[in-house]
């Protein structure tokens, strides 16, 4: 008596959840892209503070 065990099936998730699922993902990866632009654009911004501070302290040397 031989028996045969049944292959496991393997449950693919439903078209919606799927849906859901990409979604989900495109919304992470939009605040995250996010994120990454504002800590750049904070980076530039206080790199061009610093850079007229600097200027600013450069000019004030040479007039002066």
């Amino acid at each position: 008596m031989a028996r045969q065990i049944e292959p496991a099936r393997e449950a693919k998730p439903s078209l919606a959840k799927r849906g859901v699922a990409a979604i989900v993902l495109l919304l992470i990866a939009a605040i995250a892209i996010k994120l990454v632009i504002g800590v750049v654009v904070t980076i530039l911004v206080v790199v061009a503070i610093v850079a007229v501070i600097a200027a600013a302290l450069w000019a004030t040397k040479t007039l002066f």
